[in-house]
């Protein structure tokens, strides 16, 4: 079966840029110092990135929260940073519920942690 990836060119471009981050900081500092270096990786590169981009949470059509996005690449995806272990479910569900609470499908949790991991989530917004 051949599906479609969505924005599969730009998250290789952002793991790309994740392994390079990685590579030259390793394993140690904390998650700011990795959106920056990841936020710069990614703009060297003709890629656009927004930092903490403020995003509003809603129930049943009222904002009932807001949370900061580590970051949001070319307005089509969030990525999440995390500098753990290993990544856990409660990761990858923190950033499924990012993925619900806005019009963004494709979300990448990076960890650089003592290895580097990463994985890819989507959300399709005909679920929303």
């Amino acid at each position: 079966m051949n599906m479609e990836i969505k924005h599969k060119e730009i998250t290789d471009a952002v793991i790309c840029c994740f392994y390079s981050v990685y590579n030259a900081l390793g394993y140690g500092f904390l998650e700011k110092v990795y959106v920056n270096s990841l936020v710069y990786e990614l703009m060297k590169r003709g890629i656009p990135a927004l930092p903490q981009y403020p995003i509003h949470v809603f129930y049943d059509k009222k904002i009932v929260g807001e949370y900061f996005a580590d970051v949001i690449v070319d307005n089509a995806i969030i990525v999440e940073i995390k500098a753990a272990r290993n990544i856990l479910p409660e990761h990858e569900a923190q950033l499924l519920n990012y993925l619900k609470a806005t019009d963004l499908e494709v979300g990448l949790l990076l960890n650089f942690g003592p290895k580097p991991e990463f994985r890819r989530k989507a959300f399709d917004n005909t679920r929303k």
